[in-house]
């Protein structure tokens, strides 16, 4: 195990000074930030990732420590109750953490390919394919999960040898900072991890600066502005963005497990979860025993207003629904324009444009369909394609059906919180986003691909100029290799041995 390397030996000045001393972020001090990772960094990726494990076991045991308060600043920021936030973030952070712990040996090792595959002309040559760190991550992180999200990027990125630059969401950098005291009480250098400032400019000025690679959770439109400024650097970028998931419910589904699983995905974290139920496909021969369950469950939900900047968006969406043939299941607008969720509407339209744009809102849209065709191809009108969820009593219709939507990850008979498993990676397409995040896969993606071949020997044909009838040789070894058929390979063979021998010792294969 490589022993404990001390981080003392950076400068006085390139120590990060913690965000809550140094609010301005002046482009000084995110200079100040981008150096001191750089330093720090140099030295962390000398640390072998066995010599990494200990750091991270010790951050687990700092975050039990914190565990509640990490709950309730996370909670507050939305008016979420401590424990839905204990289970929601800090549970699978720590889960997240452990399994980093138990697997990044493994996954960053070099790959050394043996002889098998290797082509006869390159005799003498090794392989060795190395996983490095990238070198300085900004993660982005979102207002909905302030802290389990942008915490699992930041942890994979420093297990993969980086060093990261944490930008919250405005606001929302209480449970953040307490995440960042733990890093530092477990060991971790203020070098390696620095939190900047919330604001928006922050992004594109470490951009102009230099970071190595951006990792964003949030809306399609914040990904394609900041896509805009990471093409302008060419910097490779993470997106983890919109949502607007759909719940397939099959005929032969349990109607309550499914009405149940709707219910808790329009209460969780208040219905802003990038894969909360919003377009729900459900076969009209349980469809209407569906709704009457799901607004038998919502009507001990009491009915909350929508902010004023969601409620903007969504008001007419739903007015657009209502006004063909649509009905409200659950929820209400109000005279004043007020809109009361959660809202649930049983749609009798298939263009409606609730079931095509993003709505980050606890509101839901019903449609009663014949059949997976259908549903299917009524799910592929959407540009989003974050999650998707299945409720079956059919094991292997519910495979095939998984392999045919369009959506980074599935679940079967369950809804969001299977995610939470730190195996499973998390990644979108289309407007949802590309690239993944958690899993073995997300801690991949925090590294770059080196390949170093290396030949003994001294026998370096491709080193002198085509000469005589070499051309005739080649094209004899590549069917004789290559072709089609025992027959035609065998006489490529013949042609090769005769071109060979004809050839004398200098290499000239004369006619």
């Amino acid at each position: 195990m490589d022993p404990f390397i001390p981080f003392d030996f950076v400068e006085e000045e390139s120590v990060a000074v913690p965000i809550q001393n140094r609010r301005d972020g002046s482009r000084n001090d995110l200079r100040h930030d981008l150096a001191s990772a750089r330093a720090g960094q140099t030295v962390w990726a000398a640390l072998s990732p066995r010599g990494r494990v200990p750091y991270f076991r010790r951050l687990r045991h700092e975050l039990v420590m914190k565990s509640k308060e990490l709950a309730y600043e996370s909670g507050n920021l939305r008016g979420r109750p401590t424990a839905e936030s204990l289970t929601a973030e800090v549970l699978p952070l720590l889960e997240a953490c452990r399994h980093l712990e138990r697997s990044m040996e493994r996954l960053l090792a070099s790959r050394r390919p043996g002889r098998r595959g290797r082509p006869l002309w390159l005799t003498g040559v090794s392989v060795e394919v190395r996983r490095e760190p990238v070198g300085v991550v900004l993660v982005v992180g979102p207002s909905n999960y302030p802290l389990f999200l942008p915490a699992v990027q930041a942890l994979q990125a420093l297990a993969a040898g980086n060093a990261v630059l944490i930008k919250a969401a405005p606001g929302t950098s209480s449970a953040l900072t307490i995440f960042f005291q733990c890093l530092l009480k477990a060991g971790f250098d203020h070098s390696l991890v620095h939190m900047v400032t919330e604001d928006a400019a922050t992004v594109e000025t470490l951009l102009r600066m230099g970071v190595n690679k951006v990792v964003l959770t949030g809306s399609a439109a914040t990904g394609r502005a900041v896509l805009h400024q990471c093409a302008e650097t060419l910097t490779p970028a993470n997106m983890e963005l919109s949502g607007s998931d759909p719940v397939f419910i099959r005929a032969d589904a349990d109607v309550d497990l499914a009405a149940r699983a709707l219910a808790f995905g329009l209460r969780l974290n208040g219905g802003a979860t990038c894969i909360a139920p919003r377009r729900v496909f459900v076969h009209e021969n349980v469809a209407r025993a569906v709704e009457k369950k799901l607004a038998e469950l919502l009507s001990r939900e009491t009915l909350k207003p929508l902010p004023l900047l969601v409620r903007d968006k969504c008001l007419p969406l739903i007015t657009d629904a209502l006004s063909q043939e649509s009905r409200l299941i659950n929820g209400a607008i109000s005279a004043d324009g007020k809109v009361m969720a959660p809202v649930v509407i049983s749609a009798a339209h298939p263009d409606i444009r609730l079931l095509q744009e993003e709505v980050f809102a606890p509101i839901l849209t019903l449609m009663a369909v014949s059949g997976d065709d259908e549903a299917v191809n009524l799910a592929r009108r959407s540009p989003h394609a974050l999650g998707a969820s299945i409720f079956t009593g059919d094991s292997v219709a519910a495979g095939e059906l998984a392999g045919r939507l369009n959506a980074g990850v599935v679940t079967i008979n369950d809804l969001i919180a299977t995610t939470a498993d730190p195996r499973i990676c998390f990644g979108g397409r289309g407007e949802s986003g590309f690239g993944v995040t958690r899993g073995d896969e997300g801690l991949l993606e925090m590294t770059v691909i080196k390949s170093i071949s290396h030949r003994s020997g001294r026998w370096r044909p491709h080193y002198d100029p085509p000469q005589g009838r070499q051309a005739e040789l080649f094209a004899a070894w590549a069917e004789a290799v290559h072709g089609r058929g025992l027959g035609r390979r065998f006489r490529a063979l013949i042609r090769l041995c005769k071109l060979g021998a004809a050839a004398p010792r200098n290499g000239n294969v004369e006619a």
